[in-house]
């Protein structure tokens, strides 16, 4: 359980005595929003009444009101020896059900459920190569729990120009990104185990986790991006045994960790004794041509795995992950790994390595066309919902768009119905709440985009005067 102080719980509050109506009414208002957002996570412990009061510079009565309206409505559970404890009325469900196939079975909606690009041009003709290369390994039992040596050689040059050294021996090849965090977190951890995470994240990792017998401990990202005081703090309350982050264009936020705060995060991991397991998927994405900083690893080598993949740089069928593993930790993550599969797809490999040797030319075309997709989106946005806010990432595949008020689970199945597929903000948050958010991939041609926006538009206008409609089951990509 994590305590929140009465100066911090004040500086979340900001202003909110400017509001109308009674002054607990405003108070418990303002606490639901920040509760129901994921600013204050569910399960932790609020300040006492009378240090809130203090803090606030209120009388008693008005904050034991304001915990009151909180009790009766599920925001608050208060137990004698416990203090009052912050929860969700009713927690988001998982989204259960039939997976949809994006872009298969959605014929005639605008699915903005899946942050995945088609495939670059040239996959055809690396099949194509990498086929006549087949033969050879045809004589093979085609087994190679590590990775075919041709793409690990690829992949560990690849760190190397990046200022990272790295030896093909330290590669691990998997069936994605994915199935690599699943790995990492199998190698690294025992069940019981805290692994720290950010919120909002990728749900998928974040069941994975879970799935793993771990528990997450999940620490709410600021409006700035990665609140680092906040992170540290919980690093040397709860000593995770790992963490899982996205820090390159993180999703879906579309936050870029600047590398002096990488450089303090590692550090902060390393005196814990932390496994960091950083996910560079979008790191190939930067749409502005910014520096990127460096590897998240440069700063801890031997203590944090890098996972990598090809599924949004070049094509989501291609199902080809990989780890960077520190040299001491490759046999235990080969032996978490003999329990899952035993190798990634040989032709998948070959056609990945050809690929990566090809990616000086063919990524500038794919950064290209997902900068005009981005720009066409937030101009969609900004004309037909311009209540919404969000800040125009630098990189990555998504928007992630506040709403002014927390309807996003009302929204899904409300646009279903006017022809969008859509996932609210709640999907993903490791704890429940951020219902007043959306994420809006810009993965679909422009045309659809701006189409689809407009559909969403139409729903959302039709449920703040209505009744909310029902959710539909999607997965995320």
């Amino acid at each position: 359980m994590r305590y929140l102080p009465a100066s911090t719980l004040s500086g979340l509050l900001g202003d909110w005595a400017d509001g109308t109506g009674p002054a607990y009414r405003v108070l418990s208002e303002r606490l639901r929003l920040l509760i129901a957002d994921g600013r204050i996570m569910p399960g932790s412990r609020l300040p006492s009444e009378r240090e809130l009061t203090e803090a606030l510079g209120v009388s008693r009565t008005t904050v034991a009101s304001a915990y009151r309206e909180l009790r009766d409505s599920g925001y608050l559970i208060s137990r004698r020896g416990s203090g009052s404890v912050t929860a969700l009325p009713s927690k988001v469900a998982p989204e259960l059900g039939r997976h949809h196939a994006p872009g298969i079975d959605t014929d005639g909606l605008y699915d903005f459920t899946c942050a995945a690009p088609s495939a670059i041009p040239g996959i055809s003709a690396a099949v194509a190569a990498a086929a006549a290369e087949m033969p050879v390994h045809l004589t093979t039992p085609g087994y190679h729990p590590q990775g075919l040596p041709v793409l690990r050689a690829e992949i560990a040059a690849a760190y190397g120009e990046r200022g990272l050294p790295t030896s093909p021996d330290q590669i691990i090849v998997t069936a994605g990104a994915l199935a690599a965090t699943s790995i990492a977190v199998r190698a690294v951890t025992q069940i019981g185990d805290r692994v720290l995470t950010e919120s909002p994240t990728h749900p998928n990792s974040v069941d994975a986790i879970r799935r793993s017998g771990c528990r997450v401990v999940a620490v709410p990202m600021s409006p700035g991006g990665w609140d680092l005081p906040l992170l540290e703090a919980t690093i040397r309350q709860t000593a995770p045994r790992a963490a899982w982050l996205v820090v390159d264009f993180q999703n879906p936020t579309g936050f870029l960790m600047p590398a002096a705060d990488r450089q303090r995060l590692a550090a902060a991991f390393a005196r814990s004794r932390t496994t960091a397991i950083v996910d560079e998927t979008l790191f190939e994405l930067s749409l502005d041509g910014q520096e990127m900083p460096p590897p998240f690893a440069s700063y801890d080598p031997d203590g944090v795995i890098t996972v990598g993949s090809v599924s949004k740089s070049f094509w989501g069928g291609l199902r080809i992950g990989w780890m960077r593993v520190p040299s001491s930790l490759v046999a235990r993550v080969l032996d978490a790994r003999a329990s899952l599969d035993l190798g990634a797809p040989v032709l998948e490999q070959l056609v990945v390595a050809d690929l990566l040797r090809q990616r000086a030319t063919l990524l500038p075309e794919r950064r290209a066309a997902l900068a005009e997709r981005r720009d066409a989106l937030a101009d969609a946005v900004a004309r037909e919902l311009p209540s919404w806010n969000f800040r125009l990432p630098g990189g990555g595949l998504s928007l992630w768009c506040e709403l002014p008020e927390p309807v996003g689970s009302s929204l899904v199945g409300v646009a279903q119905r006017y022809g969008a597929l859509l996932v609210a903000g709640s999907r993903f948050s490791p704890d429940g709440g951020l219902e007043s958010f959306v994420r809006l991939p810009f993965t679909l041609e422009v045309d659809a985009l701006r189409e689809g926006v407009a559909r969403v538009a139409e729903s959302y206008a039709a449920l703040t005067m209505a009744a909310p409609g029902r959710r539909s089951p999607v997965m995320i990509a």
